[in-house]
């Protein structure tokens, strides 16, 4: 019962689940476009969505330990700190976690391991904060962007399910699709910490504290924008750039007119991203 209360308000499997599997298979099928290889095999999704999935659930698990001493004096309703889950047993899921991912990749394709290890150790360098967490806190808008480079380096990994086994090597035209990964990072992250003036917590740094409602609004549009934009590109690529515009630009209008500070902003950065990998991944696979 802890595990699950944990899940439902630290790591949401529904939610996640559905966002990852858009993801990972999006990664995988924008590959094999890509390519104008074979069609992917049903391991290859298998092995994406589990590695992705962990991966994101490490993330979250990470961001315990890293936030460990400012929840327990700031934020005591949370899981942790409320003694719910110890961090002991999150450790024990972490390395559990990556024992699945690195045993995955030894029986589908050992030469993933090499994509996996520089995850891993992104993900490593993340936990300590890049071993200068002090300026990093006193640089948000850097602080943001180093760990967004998170999203394109696991999208990485899971286009390397299809590349690597069927090519060798990743195609070209691929980097437009992990720039729209990137900046479709910073829309989820910004969308999460946007909140009305009476949500916002003490000692909690979010981006409307840092520069105003309006402002930091603005600024997650430009990241929606940036998202469209190299997806576009990408669609370019591989032909369906018309079918990509004519879904995605209606929908960033949308999202324009109506974002609202809070939940509202953050399942529009939910249901965005989702719209952004089924058109970039199931559209193409439709057409064709």
């Amino acid at each position: 019962m802890r595990w699950w209360t944990y899940q439902k308000e630290r790591f949401p499997i529904g939610a996640n689940g559905l966002l990852v599997a858009a993801f990972s298979s999006c990664a995988v099928l924008y590959s094999s476009f890509l390519s104008n290889g074979p069609a992917p095999t049903l391991p290859m999704f298998l092995v994406a969505f589990a590695t992705c999935f962990i991966f994101f659930l490490q993330l979250r698990i990470a961001d315990e330990f890293k936030d460990a001493e400012e929840d327990a004096r700031y934020r005591p309703y949370r899981p942790v700190p409320r003694g719910l889950i110890s961090l002991r047993s999150l450790g024990v899921v972490f390395v559990i976690g990556a024992i699945i991912q690195l045993a995955l990749a030894l029986w589908f394709s050992p030469p993933l391991i090499i994509a996996l290890v520089l995850a891993w150790a992104y993900l490593a360098l993340m936990s300590v904060e890049f071993f200068c967490r002090d300026w990093l806190k006193a640089r948000p808008i850097t602080y943001l962007w180093t760990h967004m480079l998170i999203m394109p380096i696991v999208d990485f990994y899971a286009t390397a399910t299809y590349w690597q086994p069927t090519l060798g090597t990743a195609p070209t035209g691929l980097i437009w699709f992990l720039a729209a990964s990137f900046c479709n990072g910073l829309v989820i992250e910004l969308g999460r910490k946007i909140r009305l003036p009476e949500n916002e917590e003490k000692s909690v740094p979010t981006y409307s504290k840092l520069w105003g409602e309006q402002r930091a609004a603005w600024i997650w549009i430009a990241c929606m924008v940036a998202t469209f934009l190299f997806a576009f590109v990408a669609a370019c690529h591989i032909g369906t750039h018309f079918h990509t515009s004519l879904i995605l630009g209606p929908a960033l209008g949308l999202s324009i007119l109506l974002w609202q500070p809070g939940k509202r902003m953050e399942l529009i950065a939910a249901l965005w991203t989702l719209l952004l990998y089924l058109t970039l991944g199931i559209l193409p696979l439709l057409l064709k």
